[in-house]
């Protein structure tokens, strides 16, 4: 009797398998994808690699527990060749840039390091943006604040707050293109409602 659900409430018995189904595949790619990295390390495919890989991947995976990460199987075949064709534009732009820098005569460095809160919650989006940004020469990611969705991104050649604020633009426009490419549907309204997922970071001291 007191199993059984009252009309008009919805059924959440099979809501647990599910969750540990979900745990169990999320433990198997990541075993996967660290014995994949070990042996890459070594550079060798052999049967010690692996069984050395797998044996490590398990202790780390134990040992060293992490959250779970949402995993979004959608894949939007049109925005994702955008990301990547806009990426790699990108990239030689900045590399042009960056070759010119080197050349340039009396070149006075000019950096900034700079918080950029991020519009989405997801894990995997905030990985995937932060290595996006760190492949294009002049910028890196130097730390993540994975509880507000914040990367602090260091990068050259700015000399003003504008030029600071029109590459943060860029960073929030290329979160938008992995979001829209392979972001959830969670993740695709954030983007398109352009609102900070975090606390909005206060600069120079001053008081709101």
């Amino acid at each position: 009797m007191g199993d059984e659900n009252e009309p008009g409430q919805p059924d959440t018995s099979e809501a647990k398998p599910r969750e540990e189904k979900t745990s169990v595949s999320g433990l198997i790619i990541l075993s996967v994808g660290l014995v994949v990295i070990w042996m890459l390390l070594w550079g060798q495919f052999t049967w010690l690699s692996l069984i050395t890989g797998v044996l490590l991947a398990l202790g780390v995976s134990i040992v060293f527990y992490l959250p779970a990460v949402e995993m979004s199987i959608r894949i939007n075949p049109w925005y994702t060749l955008v990301f990547f064709a806009r990426l790699l534009f990108d990239i030689t732009r900045a590399s042009i840039g960056i070759a010119w820098l080197v050349l340039k005569p009396r070149y006075v460095p000019s950096n900034a390091i700079t918080a950029i809160p991020l519009r989405t919650r997801s894990d995997l989006i905030m990985t995937w943006t932060a290595e996006a940004i760190s492949i294009v020469p002049g910028s890196i990611v130097l730390d993540v604040d994975r509880e507000d969705s914040i990367l602090y991104v260091h990068v050259i050649n700015v000399w003003s707050e504008a030029e600071v604020d029109a590459f943060e633009e860029e960073v929030l426009r290329t979160e938008k293109r992995i979001a829209l490419a392979l972001g959830t549907k969670a993740d695709v309204a954030r983007v398109r409602a352009g609102s900070a997922a975090s606390v909005t970071i206060n600069r120079g001291g001053e008081t709101p």
